[in-house]
This record gives structure tokens, C-alpha cells and sequence, in this order.
């Protein structure tokens, strides 16, 4: 295992191997405290950087190939942070199952402020990063579900029908529903909407994260909202038909996520 420290970059390499899991952490946390994140943040931090290392280690490489890991972190004078986690494996689409396995970038996605997966045939690379005035985690655990949100396991896609309003306060309950059915952002979606209630604001806001964690995979959202009604105009007004797939009527299950093109291409 290779590290090296200076005052605002920390960095280690090291076998993709679980056990290496805890001595990670330490001493990025013990980094973390000597840049002058509070305790608060260091735990959120940490919680997305465990699962962003966690993934890479169990589903970067084969069982049989000796592969490493790469944990970068940067910190800038004004409170930013950033950390970049990097192997050399291949990225694999996570079950359509529904379990409790396969949510690791939904609890990245709930724990920092901005997360960027970049997938490519020589590797994955996630870059975490905590912003100045980070507001705290906690979303996915204080939040419980919603009986007015529901889940379908289709044929290697999932749906998720909203049913009744969703007022702006409850925009992050839907959030964390829709990102858990969707894997954050994974697996193929298909967003219901044909019964949801004239206050909306809340799933606007959370379509958007969908769209935007889905976009990071290569799939399209695709949203059913009956033309003219509240779903619709809500979406139109906030450019959300410009990020998902918006129809009008029952339509077939999403494409397929597929791999990104290397830099350069189209």
C-alpha cells in the first residue's frame, strides 16, 4: 500500500481487498479532522467514501484477478472537499431485483453534496465532493417510506407509480423512495405519474435528481404524465421533459443502461 500526505491532498493505493476497509477510513478520517472538517462532515464523508471504496473492491474485478484501488483527497482553503475514488475494473449494472442490496450510490448521493461516476472500459471512477456550507446527511435514515409511492419489478426495469400530492416538504421522502427503486439512478425507471395531485413542487425536484443520477449510468428516465395535466405542465415549466423521457400513455420499459464512450467520442 502506497500513501502520501501533504497539507491540502492526501492519497493511497492499495489491493482491492475488504480488509483494508477500516485502515482506509482512519486515516482518511484523521486526514480529514487535521484539514479542519467538522465531525459532522467527516461521518458523511466517510459514509459515501466507504461505499464508493466498497463497491470497487466487490465488483470492480473478477474473483480470480489481483486488482487496486485509488482513494484521492484534496481540500481547498474555502471549506471544499473532494475525493476521488478509481480502479482499473469494469463496471457492472446492479440487479433489477428489488433488495437491500445495490443502493451504495444512493447513500453516496444522500450523504455529499455531488457525486460523478465516470465508467469507462479501463476503469470507474467516482468523485465525491463535500461543498463549504455542507448541510448534513441523515436523509436516507430519518425519512421513512411512503405508502403513496409504489414499486413494480418489470422485466430489467422497475416502475414506480406516485400517487396524491407531494407538496415541497415532502420532496425528499419521494427523492429517496424513487432513488432506491431506481438503484440511484442504475437501473432502468419508469415514474408513474398519472395520479399524482395538483401540489407537485417536491417531485419536480426530485425527477431532476433522478434524471441527473440515471444520466451518470447512460439511461433515460421515462416519465408517464397525461398531456395538459398538473404533472405535465409542472414538468414543462421546470425544463424537466428536457432531462427525462416524457410521454403521454403507457409506454414499454426504458432502454438499457449502456457503457459511456471513452473521452473524445459521441
Amino acid at each position: 500500500m502506497t500513501d502520501q500526505l501533504a497539507d491540502h491532498h492526501w492519497g493511497v493505493e492499495f489491493p482491492a481487498d475488504a480488509r483494508r476497509l477500516a485502515a482506509i477510513r482512519s486515516d482518511l478520517g484523521g486526514w480529514l479532522a487535521m484539514a479542519g472538517v467538522g465531525e459532522d462532515d467527516r461521518y458523511d464523508l466517510l459514509l459515501a467514501v466507504n461505499e464508493a471504496i466498497s463497491n470497487a473492491v466487490e465488483h470492480a474485478y473478477p474473483p480470480d484477478e489481483r486488482g487496486t484501488v485509488r482513494v484521492e483527497a484534496d481540500a481547498t482553503p474555502d471549506g471544499r472537499v473532494r475525493v476521488v475514488v478509481a480502479d482499473r475494473g469494469r463496471w457492472r449494472v446492479p440487479p433489477v431485483a428489488l433488495s437491500s442490496r445495490g443502493r451504495g450510490l444512493l447513500l453516496m448521493r444522500e450523504s455529499v453534496d455531488e457525486v460523478v461516476v465516470d465508467r469507462s472500459p479501463t476503469g470507474t471512477t467516482v468523485t465525491l465532493v463535500l461543498a463549504p456550507r455542507h448541510l448534513g446527511g441523515g436523509t436516507l435514515l430519518s425519512i421513512g417510506p411512503r405508502e403513496d409511492v409504489l414499486v413494480r419489478q418489470c422485466d430489467g426495469w422497475v416502475e414506480v407509480v406516485v400517487r396524491g400530492d407531494v407538496p415541497l416538504r415532502a420532496g425528499p421522502a419521494v427523492r429517496r423512495a424513487v432513488l432506491t427503486a431506481a438503484r440511484g439512478g442504475a437501473v432502468p425507471v419508469v415514474v408513474d405519474l398519472r395520479e399524482l395531485g395538483e401540489s407537485n413542487e417536491g417531485l419536480v425536484r426530485s425527477l431532476r435528481a433522478l434524471a441527473d443520477a440515471a444520466a451518470s449510468a447512460g439511461v433515460r428516465v421515462v416519465v408517464r404524465a397525461p398531456e395538459g395535466g398538473a404533472a405535465h405542465r409542472a414538468l414543462v415549466a421546470a425544463g424537466v421533459d428536457q432531462v427525462v423521457d416524457l410521454v403521454s400513455h403507457a409506454s414499454p420499459g426504458p432502454r438499457p443502461p449502456r457503457p459511456r464512450p471513452p473521452s473524445g467520442e459521441r
